[in-house]
């Protein structure tokens, strides 16, 4: 009695192994360097405000991912596109108060050193919707008798010299990482039976920030 062969059955190719996504893909300390690099590049091209620049500046050095890295210049052209139209710059480098009060709101291209004087008055300065092109903003802070408030964006270094004679100078930012390329705030604060105070988002408005936060939460939950 003859048996018949048992046949192979049909084959089946065997699945590719899942490609891994570009995104999921770790980053690296260069691809992190090169995303800043862009960033920088963009705030020249009038396409950042001062806020924005240091606030992706440190998103971009935080990031774990060439995703994370992605998202983070999703919305700028490649670098050299056309149109890109700069800010219109400052009118005026220099701000005072004499006995009286001076608050401006920076919204102008600054490229040149800043001048902010106080004589028994009261000066705040809020650089953070600033177009800042090279990244470093250079400030002369003189107050006699009386007070000067610098308000900078979160994330960037602040670096003070000068003196103060029965007064104050300080400055109140969250400080970043050592190492990093961050943009910076030079100031030279002259105080003089005055206060000089250097404050950045997160101290400026600690309350409002606080609610902020919790009405964004409370908003997200369902």
């Amino acid at each position: 009695m003859s048996h018949s062969t048992p046949q192979p059955g049909p084959s089946h190719p065997r699945p590719p192994a899942s490609a891994e996504s570009p995104g999921s893909v770790r980053a690296s300390d260069a691809e992190r360097e090169a995303t800043v690099e862009r960033l920088r590049i963009a705030s020249v091209e009038g396409r950042l405000t001062f806020a924005e620049l240091t606030e992706r500046t440190a998103a971009a050095y935080t990031a774990t991912t060439r995703g994370e890295l992605e998202k983070i210049t999703s919305d700028l052209p490649g670098v050299g596109a056309p149109g890109a139209e700069p800010a219109p710059r400052l009118p005026t480098r220099r701000f005072s108060a004499v006995m009286g009060d001076c608050r401006e709101r920076i919204v102008g291209r600054i490229e040149d050193e800043l001048h902010v004087q106080s004589i028994m008055g009261d000066v705040v300065l809020d650089l953070r919707d600033a177009q800042v092109p090279r990244g470093e903003v250079a400030i002369v802070a003189t107050a006699v008798m009386g007070d000067i408030k610098i308000i900078v964006p979160d994330g960037v270094d602040v670096r003070m010299t000068g003196y103060a004679v029965m007064g104050d100078r300080r400055i109140r930012i969250h400080r970043p990482e050592p190492g990093h390329a961050v943009p910076v705030v030079t100031i030279n604060a002259k105080s003089i039976m005055g206060d000089i105070t250097i404050v950045d988002d997160e101290h400026h408005a600690p309350v409002r920030r606080a609610f902020t936060a919790w009405w964004e939460h409370r908003k997200s939950r369902p």
